[in-house]
């Protein structure tokens, strides 16, 4: 077993799925937080959206989020949704 938490997940071919796990579940309360903040309703939302209730109910659960309703949720508050595919430096490889 290697000598992290992370190592056995690697592993145990399990590392990419627990990462996109966790980046949807951050995804999804960050949409959460930025929905109240801007004061509208999960309905209003929906409208803004061009969409219904049930996709905006997606967006802020992890296990159902989609690339297509992320980008069109960001957009209709104001905001763009960046994601980076970046290469490992040497540290990050020899962990």
């Amino acid at each position: 077993m290697g000598s992290s938490f992370e190592d056995f997940l690697e592993e145990e071919g399990l590392l990419a799925q627990a990462e996109a796990t966790a980046i949807k579940r951050v995804l999804a309360y960050q949409f959460e937080q930025a929905i109240k903040n801007a004061n509208i309703s999960k309905a209003e939302m929906a409208k803004r959206m061009h969409t219904n209730q049930a996709s905006v109910e997606k967006l802020i659960n992890p296990d159902a989020i989609s690339l297509n309703t992320l980008t069109k949720a960001a957009a209709t508050l104001g905001m763009q949704l960046k994601m980076t595919l970046e290469t490992y430096t040497l540290e990050q490889t020899a962990k």
